[in-house]
């Protein structure tokens, strides 16, 4: 057949001969007012202008949650959904959302307050009426707990809202991405990359028995053009007889068409495993598509029952924006297994359950009232007795100082889903040292301005510029940076008023993955250097397209 659009009306004109599962309308950009297709994307607007999935009439566009949200695992409880996904080095860490479509999320708070050390890929389920969060911890400089190798810990809450547990450490080493199952013989499960199984005991906070090995994965042709083979990411489930096992393979960056969706059923989950007649699930084909890389899925009943993979994936031509969280509509064929119904992800298609108009998001703007930390912002790479130094509200933010510059100092981010956008602040400087406002990506790769109260720093590449700013030699400065789609600019000012434009522009589309060999993304950053400490007031965020 043609494209598509063609492939899946003729599916459901099949009448569910071809596939079972509730009806989905077919997407066309024609269904979006105004919208005729093959036009450039649109999105709704919300907060501080923030780009959002839902389109005001119904329908959607991916991405479900813009901005650097990996790896994310999705629980359905009743009628409600919880979403977490990947915080890497962030503390607090592990930001869960809630959702009754899907489509529109609102943060309810971190559940890791003091992590054990760099924590992603993680799996979060409910049994027996607990919340437990599965965290892979990957060894970091700054913590004393995780040194060698990969260790699977778990905390747990009575309430998915916390308190949440301190990090308990599960004893497994080696392995990553944890994903939970009950078993048919009624036993608790973990099964890890690789693929590797591992008992649990009944209240989910020890291994009872040692790891072995599970699954050797589906393997796609050696011509196909892949980072890595990387088999990861094992989330399960539970439909009828089967239990179906989702993968990914391929790595989750390197080229376009690399990263994946596979899936294997058994009737126990000792095995075997049956790998999809028509793997993989999911997979971009052509680097011309929207999104990139798309893989470490999970599969989730939404409200109507239709069904739906949530996983991550690159934005065309965005990397610097990270894995961003996509939803994606399948349904089952006649022979029980999975068939996804989004091609590319260009279009808009319907949100689950038909309504639009439900919160999303939050305010990335901060004018300091009260502590917005674990949600709006985060400590890079600090530890949690670091973290806790931080002081927000009254008005203003405290950030005491260390190192000689954002490659050693205090670092607080938060996320940006945006193609263009400008943030500024007001920064005061105290005593001696640096502070100052950057897009940061990590601590060998950022850019932007600082003061020393002699005069302006100016960073590009991760280094101090040759270039030398003439700023006035000021304590107090107001510093914005406008990133116009990947062409970044930096203003001043004394009084917030009348603006003076830095004298070097940058191209930052290279600031992503593929250059660092570190799974992070390019975002707005409030850092403090030195001996002193840095004072921020009226942070501001607002999107450009």
């Amino acid at each position: 057949m043609g494209g598509f659009d063609l492939d899946r009306r003729s599916l459901f004109a099949l009448g569910g001969a071809a596939l079972t599962g509730a009806a989905l309308p077919v997407s066309v950009d024609a269904a979006v007012p105004g919208r005729m297709a093959k036009t450039a994307p649109q999105w709704g607007r919300g907060i501080d202008g923030q780009r959002k999935a839902d389109l005001g009439n119904g329908w959607f566009r991916n991405p479900v949650l813009a901005g650097d949200y990996p790896d994310p695992s999705i629980l359905k409880d009743g009628e409600d959904y919880y979403l977490t996904h990947s915080s890497f080095d962030a503390a607090p860490g592990l930001l869960v959302w809630h959702s009754r479509d899907l489509v529109n999320w609102v943060p309810v708070g971190p559940a890791l307050a003091h992590p054990a050390a760099i924590g992603f890929a993680v799996d979060l389920v409910k049994h027996a009426g607990r919340y437990f969060i599965y965290i892979p911890f990957i060894p970091a400089p700054w913590s004393d707990k995780v040194k060698d190798a990969p260790e699977i810990w778990v905390i747990h809450a009575d309430k998915i809202t916390g308190p949440w547990s301190e990090p308990i450490d599960l004893g497994i080493r080696g392995y990553i991405d944890p994903g939970h199952v009950v078993g048919e013989d009624g036993k608790r499960y973990l099964f890890l990359s690789g693929v590797a199984r591992v008992p649990l005991a009944d209240d989910g906070l020890a291994a009872a028995g040692p790891v072995s090995h599970a699954f050797d994965g589906w393997k796609y042709p050696d011509e196909w053009v892949t980072e890595a083979y990387a088999l990861e990411g094992p989330k399960l489930m539970r439909r009828g007889d089967w239990f179906y096992l989702v993968t990914a393979v391929g790595g989750t960056s390197g080229p376009p068409t690399g990263h994946m969706v596979t899936v294997a059923r058994s009737k126990s989950v000792q095995g075997p495993w049956e790998n999809c007649p028509h793997n993989p699930i999911l997979r971009t084909k052509d680097a011309s598509e929207a999104w990139w890389s798309r893989g470490h899925a999970t599969a989730v009943e939404g409200p109507g029952g239709q069904w739906y993979f949530v996983y991550h994936g690159y934005e065309n031509g965005y990397r610097t924006l990270g894995r961003q969280t996509l939803l994606e509509p399948f349904a089952w064929t006649a022979d029980g297994w999975p068939r996804a119904l989004g091609g590319d992800l260009s279009r808009a298609l319907p949100i689950p359950g038909g309504k639009s108009g439900a919160p999303h998001g939050m305010a990335r703007s901060d004018a300091f009232a009260s502590s917005s930390l674990g949600t709006r912002w985060t400590a890079y790479g600090a530890s949690p007795d670091e973290a806790a130094r931080i002081a927000m509200g009254g008005g203003k933010l405290v950030l005491p100082g260390k190192g000689g510059g954002p490659g050693d100092g205090s670092v607080l981010t938060q996320m940006v889903g945006d193609r263009a956008y400008e943030i500024s602040v007001t920064v005061d400087l105290e005593g001696e040292g640096e502070a100052g406002l950057l897009l940061f990506y990590n601590r060998r790769l950022f850019l932007g301005m600082g003061i020393t109260g002699a005069g302006m720093t100016s960073y590009r590449g991760g280094m101090p510029m040759y270039w030398r700013e003439p700023a006035p030699a000021a304590r107090r400065l107001h510093l914005r940076i406008v990133n116009e789609r990947q062409i970044v600019t930096f203003f001043y000012s004394t009084d917030g008023e009348h603006w003076t434009r830095h004298g070097v522009r940058s191209e930052v589309s290279g600031y992503n993955a593929n250059t660092m060999d570190d799974l992070a993304s390019l975002r707005p950053a409030l850092f403090a250097s030195g001996k002193g400490r840095g004072v921020f007031r009226d942070f501001r965020y607002r999107a450009l397209d």
